[in-house]
């Protein structure tokens, strides 16, 4: 299916196929030798791709790396939306949230050291590091993190803190255990971090039995 909800072409299908080598070549080269070491010639030559049909694709190799990342941000965000929209109520979503991220990065890991070995450079603000193109798909994520947690404490499950405060919390919380995953995925599993998130973050913002919210 299309954006559109209409059934592909067999020749839609077959485009979409050859897009998706082409990116998991240049995906390979860039995380082998850095993306300023790799030619268009290099990933046409790996995808096994004739190099004018590569530029019928992507015009420059900056178009491509820029296609890689927004292909990356549009499967996280469109897993992370299905997981916040679960029934199911706003503890469920959040927790179902973490796993989902969890899966989502490791599977995508070797994008994502690229990219912000590539970029983030002395930066210490994640946000600051991303395009803004990928500012507003994390933006995004943010807010409708923001409007679970509003609905929590509406309820009176969380205390009466900011929800976008609490979605910034706790999308620090979980990106420094996936960060620290991904500098020794062995020595630090994240699987074995997911109980401590969740005791940690929500043991914090969980009200008592019986207390209600003013």
């Amino acid at each position: 299916m299309n954006k559109d909800g209409k059934k592909l072409t067999r020749r839609e299908k077959d485009r979409l196929r050859h897009r998706g080598m082409m990116l998991s070549a240049a995906l390979e080269l860039f995380s082998e030798k850095g993306y300023p070491n790799v030619s268009m010639h290099e990933i046409a030559h790996h995808a096994e791709f004739a190099i004018g049909t590569l530029y019928k694709f992507f015009k420059n190799k900056e178009d491509l790396y820029n296609s890689l990342l927004i292909d990356t941000a549009e499967q996280f965000q469109s897993s992370l939306d299905q997981a916040l929209k679960e029934k199911g109520d706003c503890h469920h979503k959040l927790k179902k949230y973490v796993r989902s991220y969890g899966e989502l990065f490791m599977a995508n890991a070797m994008a994502v050291r690229l990219y912000f070995a590539e970029t983030l450079g002395g930066s210490l603000n994640l946000r600051a590091a991303l395009t803004k193109d990928l500012q507003a798909y994390y933006d995004d994520i943010l807010n409708k993190l923001s409007d679970v947690f509003s609905e929590g404490i509406e309820k009176g499950v969380y205390r009466p803190i900011d929800p976008y405060a609490l979605a910034l919390s706790f999308m620090s919380n979980i990106n420094a255990f996936l960060f620290y995953w991904l500098d020794d995925p062995k020595k630090h599993p994240f699987e074995e971090s997911i109980s401590i998130i969740e005791t940690v973050f929500f043991e914090g913002v969980l009200l008592p039995k019986g207390e209600a919210c003013d």
